[in-house]
């Protein structure tokens, strides 16, 4: 490139002097410099209309959008660039500048370190939203604060590079700096522990996927809907309605009962009829029960048992499963259960148990 510029600067130069333009040497350096501008301003718009009219409609036509959005985010930033570059080859050969060549390398090193960080940063950005919307087509539905923040660890991690490259072009000895950082980095750690124990927390749900957002769970003696996961808390809508709020860090350190993973249900109830039921009566209700779950579909009979002779009652045992895990259709079928064996004792004289107790009194 420097050569380049110089064999432009000697070739306008005979330009000059063959159309009868006598000149200063500065002032040929300078027209030099202004048509090689130009023509560094040509080829970067040359280069951004090809990305414009053939890569982008290229990049239409597959399916993904990925290709789209990155054309998009680094055509701009990439002509930057070349004009950025050609600047210096062409303001590098002039005669004034000799004497600070090193400082404005340098300088122009350091405006392309940071050009390409900015690439690289929109590039991310372009990355962890595609990765966020697919996330959303398989119905997982990711926290935004959780992508924000996941977004700006990489954007910190790049920018730290950006900054080290920096130093090395600077020829600062860096085993300092990273000893100073390392020191420094112990000491917020320290500073800031619980608050990073939550975020590393919320990123060991993200990946490790105990629950997700929608998902019905149990903490200790508290139950609710998850509708939101953090950086540094999970927030539950109970079912008597207020909002729970538990830290990531506890929740990654306690039992958690997710019922949403259950397929289905195993549901036990028991009901009781009186003692002065004949035992034929007794002997039919087990064929009643199974006759009511058979007819439903969501319900799956285990078994019906005379199990014991209780206080007030005799009872009976039924298991079943529910082949849901939504609870609101789990109370739907319970519901039609009863009024089922409610409607069949009615049909066949079976008389319901409730408390009862005998009082005898004994004249004196």
């Amino acid at each position: 490139m420097e050569n380049i510029s110089r064999y432009a600067n000697l070739f306008i130069g005979q330009l000059l002097d063959i159309f009868g333009f006598q000149t200063e040497p500065i002032v040929r350096e300078i027209l030099t410099m202004i048509i090689l501008l130009i023509l560094w301003l040509f080829f970067g718009w040359l280069i951004y209309t090809i990305i414009e009219r053939y890569f982008m409609k290229l990049a239409k036509k597959t399916k993904t959008k990925l290709d789209d959005e990155i054309l998009k985010n680094i055509k701009l930033p990439l002509y930057l660039f070349i004009i950025v570059t050609g600047f210096y080859y062409t303001i590098e050969p002039l005669s004034f500048i000799q004497p600070f060549t090193d400082t404005v390398a340098l300088l122009f090193v350091i405006i392309e370190i940071l050009l390409a960080t900015f690439v690289v940063t929109r590039i991310v950005n372009v990355l962890v939203s595609w990765y966020h919307e697919k996330q959303k087509e398989k119905k997982r539905d990711l926290s935004d604060h959780l992508i924000f923040i996941l977004r700006k660890i990489i954007h910190l991690i790049i920018y730290l590079f950006a900054f080290f490259i920096i130093l090395y072009v600077f020829e600062i000895d860096l085993s300092g700096v990273v000893v100073g950082l390392g020191v420094g980095g112990i000491a917020i750690a320290f500073a800031l522990q619980n608050i990073l124990g939550d975020v590393f927390s919320a990123f060991t749900i993200y990946f490790d996927r105990p629950f997700e957002i929608g998902d019905y769970i149990t903490i200790g003696s508290d139950a609710g809907v998850v509708k939101k996961i953090g950086i540094k808390s999970t927030r539950i809508q109970t079912l008597q309605g207020e909002e729970l709020v538990v830290s990531n860090h506890e929740l990654v350190n306690t039992r958690i009962r997710n019922f949403k993973k259950m397929k289905k249900r195993r549901i036990t109830f028991t009901f009781g009829v009186i003692y002065d039921t004949p035992q034929e009566k007794l002997k039919k209700i087990p064929d009643i029960v199974k006759k009511i779950l058979s007819s439903l579909n969501l319900a799956e009979l285990d078994r019906v048992h005379f199990k014991e002779f209780g206080s007030f009652s005799l009872t009976f045992e039924v298991v079943y499963y529910i082949k849901s895990k939504e609870y609101s259709r789990y109370m739907d079928t319970q519901q039609e259960i009863n009024l089922e064996i409610k409607k069949a004792f009615e049909k066949e004289g079976i008389e319901m148990a409730f408390p009862t107790q005998t009082v005898f009194l004994k004249d004196a």
